[in-house]
């Protein structure tokens, strides 16, 4: 008896203007079929860049695809993962069974990836301690997506750091740069931002700017194994669902 077929992974991104998001975000997909050649991984953007996602369903429905697993790829719950990606999705062709997996954060896993840009920018773990870090999100006008940012400023603040402070770069306050303040007031003896953002763009070139007055800017999360990771969990927690509907 053959193993039933995996569902195809849709990674869905926003997609921009600046030639370096998709270029971040293929690399991110390149990462995540290697440590998973047995799954079938598309990119789809809802905006700027192509393949658009309604066309990466459409000639999945083509090929005779019929169980997707559409994997927003955002930090995140905010207005892209309730509105926009779920009226893209309820478009597709009606031969698909797609689920539409969690958003990548928040993940213990992240923080690790904040971490690993934080030493590859410089810093050591000797250096936590005495060291103030800024998590420095896009920002979003949703409530639970700054109360999520938040949140994860409070728990890493527990792993050692001499604080930790959220920025964000659009829709809510504090900017990068007032919370750089708000560190060096505190007593900080240095002063690191980390962008909470998965690709180069508009807001982080905004985050970068604030962090003029810091010591270290760590770069944007990524391809890193750790998002590469946090990706593959959520499609295996989705797909799960998807199997056990069609007695798989």
């Amino acid at each position: 008896m053959s193993a039933p077929v995996r569902p195809v992974l849709l990674v869905i991104a926003h997609g921009s203007r600046d030639p370096r998001h998709a270029q971040a975000v293929h690399a991110l997909v390149r990462r995540v079929r290697s440590l998973r050649p047995d799954v079938r991984v598309e990119t789809g953007f809802l905006d700027f860049n192509v393949p658009s996602v309604p066309g990466v369903l459409e000639s999945l429905a083509t090929e005779g695809v019929r169980d997707v697993v559409a994997l927003p790829l955002l930090l995140t719950r905010a207005f892209h993962a309730k509105a926009d990606i779920p009226a893209v999705l309820a478009d597709a062709p009606a031969r698909l069974r797609i689920r539409q997996a969690e958003v990548l954060g928040p993940s213990p896993l992240l923080l690790s990836a904040l971490e690993r840009r934080l030493y590859e920018a410089g810093l050591t773990p000797a250096d936590k301690s005495s060291t103030g870090v800024v998590l420095a999100s896009a920002g979003s006008s949703d409530p639970e997506a700054i109360a999520v940012i938040a949140e994860i400023a409070r728990e890493w603040r527990h792993t050692g750091w001499c604080a930790v402070r959220p920025a964000f770069a659009s829709a809510s306050l504090p900017r990068t740069e007032q919370a750089v303040a708000e560190l060096r007031e505190l007593g900080c003896e240095r002063v690191a931002v980390a962008p909470y953002v998965l690709a180069p763009g508009f807001l982080p070139d905004r985050i970068a700017r604030g962090a003029a007055g810091a010591d270290v800017l760590a770069d944007v999360l990524g391809p890193s194994p750790e998002v590469a990771r946090v990706l593959l969990e959520r499609y295996d927690e989705a797909r799960v669902p998807v199997l056990a509907a069609v007695g798989a």
